[in-house]
């Protein structure tokens, strides 16, 4: 796989002055960069909850090789031994039950910084 991902500084740095914050979808790499550059960062590592589940999810959807499904089960395999160092781990094994721990965690870390009132 060739071309280059990522999420322009500038954009990032855009959307905080005007008083807002942004939720990015990153590998762990990309994670751990955005923490190096603004350590005020929130990370949240979401996980399947066994590899065997995400190899049954991913062939399951049948939208990708059975060698590139084998590639994308080592690299969870590496990042998942990662996990420690995000600030928060969100389990999938229940969807809404995911979303509904993400949203706290999203309201929680926005109520600390005040962009968001406690309720």
């Amino acid at each position: 796989m060739s071309g280059r991902y990522g999420t322009l500084r500038s954009e990032i740095e855009r959307i905080f002055a005007v008083g807002k914050s942004c939720v990015l979808e990153l590998e762990t790499i990309g994670a751990k960069k955005v923490q190096e550059s603004w350590p005020g960062a929130v990370t949240i590592f979401v996980e399947a909850p066994s590899v065997a589940e995400l190899e049954r999810r991913l062939r399951e959807r049948a939208t990708e090789t059975s060698g590139v499904i084998e590639e994308r089960l080592e690299v969870a395999r590496r990042q998942i031994e990662e996990a420690a160092d995000f600030a928060y781990v969100v389990v999938n094994d229940d969807v809404e039950r995911a979303v509904g721990e993400l949203d706290g965690i999203v309201t929680k870390e926005l109520a600390c910084v005040g962009r968001l009132s406690a309720t």
